[in-house]
């Protein structure tokens, strides 16, 4: 919904409450990790400073595209680090000779 510049600030908190409200149903999971507590935390911000802001207008949905895409390229690539460092270790595990 940020990349897309057609994709309004009204349209963008309709959907997200959608989501947030899906989120919110799930039965919570404690997941201790730093992807998923920053992750947590960037939902609950941005709904705040979205969906609980009666000032959140077409103008500042286009302040705030850059720096949120920028924030969600840094958790998927909290994300994929996590990932990778498990690929890495199970690829090591595999190659050893235990015999």
């Amino acid at each position: 919904m940020l990349r897309d510049e057609k994709v309004s600030s009204q349209d963008f908190t309709v959907k997200f409450e959608q989501l947030k409200q899906k989120f919110d149903e799930r039965e919570a999971v404690q997941l201790d990790s730093e992807y998923h507590r920053q992750m947590k935390q960037y939902i609950e911000r941005l709904y705040e400073e979205t969906c609980n802001n009666h000032a959140f207008d077409n103008v500042r949905m286009d302040e705030m595209r850059e720096a949120e895409m920028s924030n969600l390229n840094r958790l998927q690539k909290l994300k994929n680090a996590s990932s990778y460092k498990k690929e890495k270790h199970k690829a090591k595990g595999q190659n050893e000779d235990w015999g």
